[in-house]
């Protein structure tokens, strides 16, 4: 059976959240982070680069005054849909330890910068993370380990960029498809102006599910990722999927998640016509 992106369009519009009103921009100031500019087409959601819809918010997530990645959010199960960002030549530094950063504007607050000073109405906090009882943590959508120096790593400790993701499962199979990318993207994916720089388009999304944590902020029932870059080897753009179910695992578990096509996430995400990458990155 397919997966709903997010659920039927029709219930979607009867879902619209009329008391949030931000200030959030839409995608073009941040296109940058998409392939060819343009972000994921998602019929009666995300249209044009623009939310169409009030109970989604188009972030372009800022942090020591520059852009670092792009997040459509839900603001009604208070996870995001999905984060976009591009995966460039790494350099070595240590996983940053942060306090988790929220985004002012969702509050209807004068800030366009995320920081760790305010709270809390459209979105999780800290505190619905602390003490639960599902066995779930903070699950980065852009994992700090695709970042390509130390302050964009630290940007990601925002929570408009985390799910409520099974322990085990964050740190065991998905962490190695985030490693396996890692070294995939490095090696073969190729800015095809200066095949000298390593760049790839990535989207890393969430699929809701049926339970909540602290009533407020949902447990996705899968996670997915898929990434599109011009390939060094084959001389031709070309795109990689995964995604799973957000479930505990064994923690001696080597599982790993498969390799599948973009057309295939597409298909499992939504009975509507979804585009993840313009041109389903050919």
């Amino acid at each position: 059976m397919k997966m709903l992106f997010i659920m039927n369009v029709s219930v979607l519009l009867l879902l619209i959240c009329p008391s949030v009103i931000s200030k959030v921009i839409n995608f073009s100031k941040c296109s940058q982070f998409f392939y060819e500019g343009e972000p994921p087409v998602i019929p009666g959601i995300l249209e044009n680069s623009r939310s169409m819809n009030d109970r989604y918010k188009t972030i372009c997530q800022k942090y020591k005054k520059y852009y670092r990645f792009a997040t459509l959010y839900d603001t009604t199960n208070r996870i995001p849909v999905f984060s976009a960002y591009r995966f460039t030549e790494k350099r070595s530094f240590k996983r940053p330890h942060m306090k988790w950063m929220i985004e002012p504007q969702l509050e209807l607050l004068t800030s366009d910068e995320m920081n760790v000073k305010i709270s809390y109405e459209n979105q999780a906090t800290d505190e619905d993370y602390i003490n639960n009882n599902y066995k779930v943590n903070r699950g980065h959508l852009f994992p700090s380990c695709h970042s390509s120096d130390e302050v964009t790593a630290r940007s990601t400790f925002t929570l408009t960029n985390i799910v409520p993701q099974k322990i085990n499962f964050n740190s065991g199979s998905w962490k190695r498809m985030e490693d396996e990318t890692n070294d995939l993207m490095g090696k073969h994916c190729r800015d095809k102006n200066n095949q000298n720089k390593v760049l790839a388009h990535v989207l890393t999304g969430a699929v809701p599910g049926n339970t909540t944590l602290n009533n407020r902020v949902n447990i996705p029932s899968h996670m997915w990722m898929t990434f599109c870059c011009y390939n060094s080897t084959s001389s031709s753009w070309s795109s990689k999927a995964y995604w799973a179910p957000n479930e505990d695992e064994n923690k001696n578990s080597k599982a790993m998640i498969s390799e599948r096509s973009l057309e295939e996430l597409q298909e499992f995400l939504s009975n509507t016509k979804i585009t993840l990458f313009k041109n389903d990155c050919k």
